[in-house]
């Protein structure tokens, strides 16, 4: 086990008939000519540079207002109200699976949030509690009592316990929602916060970054520490020893980065006792790329012979984990492909880089790992292949592999593992199965139906199909369609096209409430497109459309648009795409290069100038998936499909739906705000809304989850089942 982290909610990640060739191509041509020359290729020439003055009178006038009439618009409609209760109602409800994360002593932790407890709760029970229909929850932390007793709008953002006794914790409270954090010690026992001072508790300003436990006076912290402390990308650049009592100026640097780089951060790798086997250094260089060291006794330093396109997964009865996104030859010689699993004996391989590894998984072309975890005894694999799920027990000893018996044809996924013995949670999802968490015993392969959600939506009559379509250069791409059997093949259906493709993540089958009830159960259907670029099939899926082939992912999603037009699912008046952050890049080149396919584009917290994104916030930390606008020839195949400079007069463009949050520290909210400037200068209508918190997520809260959720399908309606006219 390497460390144990009671998770928050998820967010958006950076983190869901073939086309004419020659139709694509003439497509992207016009808009390009239509675009203004020059136009936002330099700062001289961005009219809307102040409206990245994220606190800026100017600019925050500019959203009082657009949140005025956008707001006006949409919460005036007659179907709002109504979408925002079955949004608030879903989203609040406590008939949910609580998630549960295993502590060290076999005990079930669980962050919840409802309409009494907003901001959540941090609470614990035992594995047999957990089990039955009533579990009895103990409350360790409440955020909204937090907050409200400090005057504060803590988000939380996660905790690290010290293993083993997980006594002593640091707390991550975001204001906000922002991903820069507070970090401070709290005393689960006592259930208090340990007051800092002299000898007090570990106490760190908000600042990007993280901590980890080496003993209980000792943590290692990567932190902004002030001038030149910092990466490019807005992280830090330095590891730091900080002791008990001492103040974060005192820290000893231990490990340092170069300013170009990602961020470098330090962890402690334990075995299943708790107990430190290594001190690890991480240096990213870039996004895909980083370097492993180990921190010595005497405070010195060894890079360890690793790929750089690696991770590690786990430490299992001595065996060092490791999955390399690229072809390798190990210092052994042994050669390993990419996308290999393999493992080493920790401490031979410590005293020796040529210590011969094992190949554990060799993925095959349409497969994919896409989770590791480990039990006390046992590596366990969700194992993917053409996007449907099933979860292995791979034995250390040999490395030989039995299959759980789970559904089939669904989305499995390796949840929390206990350290005590060999029991792990499995969840399994589907379109149209509800969540359902399974307790699977990794030494004997039992497998138990612990907790099942009820049917959130009416599902009766509707089914998943899977489709594929051809890209431009003959690439197949995967797509889902969920939808009512009796779905007619004329082109009437209101269909929303859901894609990210981007950054290696997989947009895997699963159960979304919301998508249910507030647009599949109303007669739409719901489309995703498992485009290159994610991690579907792999690490060469996403580097097929990395860097000079980022446009690769784009013809992959429009060609799924003109495929659904050609069967006969939907036709453009009632076709509408959505994605956010990478996916928001993705509705931005849809929207410039192919808008003769849409008639409504929701682009939520979006990168859309791709000539500055390095260097708002954490854009440079991106230069490993996109490339350098700095850089000629890499600024070349940017400025191809950069959407705010290619947005143009002339063009087809249906009204946009652009959202986004002034918290946001990691996707500017700028690019969001220059795309309905940009768009209203050339004449065309956006609805823009701009969450005064929120963080990436644009949700600071549950309330403001479900109003996002309801501005979104009540735009959707307009667009897609209000009769649209033919264009």
């Amino acid at each position: 086990m390497i460390i144990r982290t009671l998770a928050s909610v998820a967010v958006l990640s950076l983190a869901a008939g073939a086309a004419p060739v020659a139709m694509a191509q003439a497509s992207v041509s016009t808009s390009v000519a239509s675009a203004a020359p020059g136009f936002a290729t330099s700062d001289a020439t961005d009219p809307y540079l102040w409206l990245e003055e994220v606190e800026g009178e100017r600019a925050m006038d500019w959203v009082k207002a657009h949140n005025e009439t956008s707001l006006g618009v949409l919460q005036g409609d007659p179907r709002y109200e109504a979408l925002h209760q079955q949004a608030l109602e879903l989203v609040q409800s406590r008939d949910r699976i609580p998630s549960p994360g295993f502590t060290h002593d076999g005990h079930i932790d669980n962050f919840w949030q409802d309409a009494e407890h907003v901001r959540g709760v941090w609470r614990r029970t035992t594995l047999d509690s957990y089990r039955s229909d009533t579990p009895q929850w103990e409350t360790i932390l409440d955020f909204d009592a937090l907050s409200a007793a400090e005057g504060a709008n803590w988000v939380y953002k996660g905790a690290t316990c010290l293993a083993p006794e997980e006594r002593y914790c640091l707390i991550n409270l975001s204001n906000g929602g922002k991903d820069a954090v507070t970090l401070r010690e709290f005393d689960s026992v006592t259930r208090t916060f340990v007051a800092p001072g002299e000898g007090g508790g570990f106490s760190l300003p908000e600042s990007k970054g993280g901590a980890s436990w080496i003993d209980k006076d000792t943590l290692l912290i990567a932190r902004d520490f002030g001038e030149g402390s910092l990466t490019d990308s807005g992280y830090p650049r330095t590891v730091r020893l900080l002791k008990r009592g001492q103040t974060i100026d005192q820290a000893v640097e231990v490990f340092a980065g170069q300013k170009t780089d990602v961020s470098v951060s330090g962890y402690t790798l334990r075995d299943a006792d708790g107990v430190v086997q290594a001190v690890l250094l991480n240096r990213g260089i870039n996004f895909y790329e980083s370097e492993t060291w180990r921190l010595n006794a005497d405070g010195s330093t060894t890079k360890l012979e690793l790929p750089l396109k690696s991770n590690i997964n786990a430490l299992v009865a001595g065996q060092l984990v490791v999955t390399t996104d690229q072809d390798w030859t190990a210092p052994s010689g042994q050669q390993f492909k990419t996308g290999d699993v393999i493992a080493w004996d920790l401490q031979a391989w410590l005293a020796d880089p040529k210590a011969p590894a094992r190949l554990v998984i060799r993925p095959g072309e349409r497969e994919a790992v896409e989770g590791i975890n480990a039990t006390r005894n046992k590596l366990v694999v969700a194992l993917y292949e053409n996007v449907r799920g099933s979860v292995y027990v791979y034995d250390p000893a040999d490395w030989s592999r039995t299959r759980l018996d789970l559904p089939q044809n669904v989305s499995v996924g390796v949840g929390s593992a206990s350290e005590q013995d060999d029991k792990i949670f499995v969840s399994v999802t589907g379109y149209l199965n509800p969540s359902s968490l399974y307790l699977a015993d990794a030494a004997t392969g039992a497998v138990d139906l612990t907790k099942a959600l009820p049917d959130k939506f009416d599902a009766s009559g509707m089914r998943v199909d899977q489709f594929e379509a051809r890209s431009t250069d003959g690439t197949m791409i995967p797509y889902f369609v969920v939808h009512k059997d009796a779905m007619a093949m004329d082109g009437s259906n209101p269909t929303l096209l859901y894609g990210y493709g981007g950054f290696q993540s997989s947009l895997l089958p699963g159960y979304s409430p919301t998508v249910g009830k507030l647009w599949l159960e109303r007669g739409g259907v719901y489309v995703i497109a498992n485009t290159r670029g994610g991690g579907e099939f792999g690490p060469k899926w996403h580097q097929a459309a990395q860097q000079e082939n980022r446009q690769r992912a784009h013809e992959d999603f429009q060609a799924v648009a003109q495929d659904l037009i050609t069967r006969g699912i939907t036709s453009q008046p009632h076709l509408g795409v959505m994605g956010g952050s990478q996916g928001g890049l993705f509705m931005g080149a849809m929207l410039t290069q192919r808008p003769d396919l849409i008639n409504a584009a929701v682009i939520q917290v979006p990168l859309f100038d791709m000539l500055r994104f390095h260097k708002l916030l954490a854009g440079a930390s991106w230069i490993g998936e996109y490339g350098d606008p700095d850089i000629p020839e890499q600024r070349a195949w940017i400025e191809q499909y950069s959407p705010y400079q290619k947005l143009a007069a002339g063009q087809p463009y249906p009204e946009v739906f652009i959202h986004t949050s002034t918290k946001d520290d990691r996707v500017h909210p700028g690019h969001a705000r220059k795309a309905a400037a940009r768009m209203e200068a050339l004449g065309y209508p956006v609805l823009f809304y701009e969450n005064t918190d929120g963080g990436h997520a644009a949700g600071a809260n549950l309330r403001e989850t479900a109003r996002r959720i309801a501005l979104e399908y009540t735009y959707l309606t307009r667009r897609l089942m209000d009769q649209p006219a033919q264009r």
